[in-house]
């Protein structure tokens, strides 16, 4: 049976960020996720996660000034010290909290720069960081998003980034599958989740269009939850939508899989 667990950015946004642990416990899922850890005591995040029997799936590795818009710096080729700092922290952050697999999120292309020095920064950074990352007992995974809600993102397509995870060529990076992010850019979403399972360690999902949750947008996630079920996939399903009411009142299509 497919297994959900909660992202605390965007669940339960109707009470402070350090009380959603203990409502997603009280909801009935068993991990969370969230964007970034960092502007918490790694020992506090620890605490609640101990104390509501919780799993920390996955974080995002740090991402530049998000309030500014930015949205990762992995391509920037000015940023390259300031993103393996970043791996350092990350690392620190995931030990507290027993995290196995951390997200890298590209950025948006930095204008005028030439896209493949772009992506050969990309590339060179992942290399960095998948090593840095097993060393510590770590996955590292990357995540295309659409540009419709994120116009510029660099890496926006399922096989862009299995082409950059070949040319990485590390045995520990692997693909972060955003059934939202990938419907818009490209639909056909079961024949490219079974093509790519073996690389693939963690999905995500919200509707579309309007990034709610399951049951409100065109795709069809009874069908999808079934076929991902049979294929054997043993990772977890992020719940990362904006709920279309309160959190709680979104939580039917959920309920008979917690």
């Amino acid at each position: 049976m497919p297994k959900f667990n909660a992202n605390l950015t965007m669940l339960f946004n109707e009470i402070d960020f350090l009380d959603r642990f203990k409502a997603a416990k009280d909801a009935g899922f068993k991990g969370v996720e969230y964007l970034f850890p960092y502007p918490y005591p790694k020992e506090d995040l620890a605490e609640r996660l101990k104390t509501n029997g919780l799993t920390q799936v996955l974080h995002n590795l740090p991402a530049g000034d998000w309030a500014k818009g930015e949205r990762g710096i992995a391509c920037h080729p000015d940023r390259v010290g300031e993103f393996q700092d970043g791996v350092g922290k990350a690392i620190e952050y995931a030990g507290a909290l027993q995290c196995t697999q951390i997200n890298c999120l590209a950025g948006i292309a930095p204008s005028g720069v030439d896209p493949a020095r772009v992506r050969e920064t990309l590339v060179r950074n992942l290399q960095f960081a998948a090593g840095k990352l097993k060393s510590a007992g770590i996955r590292l995974l990357i995540e295309p998003c659409n540009t419709r809600d994120i116009p510029g993102f660099f890496l926006n397509r399922s096989q862009q980034a299995l082409d950059i995870i070949k040319d990485v060529g590390s045995d520990n990076l692997f693909l972060q599958y955003d059934i939202y992010h990938m419907q818009i850019m490209e639909g056909n979403l079961a024949p490219t989740i079974e093509r790519n399972l073996d690389s693939i360690r963690h999905l995500q999902l919200a509707d579309n269009p309007g990034r709610n949750e399951p049951g409100t947008g065109e795709i069809n996630y009874p069908f999808l939850f079934q076929f991902i079920d049979k294929l054997g996939y043993s990772g977890w399903i992020g719940c990362e939508y904006k709920p279309a009411k309160s959190t709680l009142e979104g939580l039917g299509w959920v309920r008979s899989y917690l």
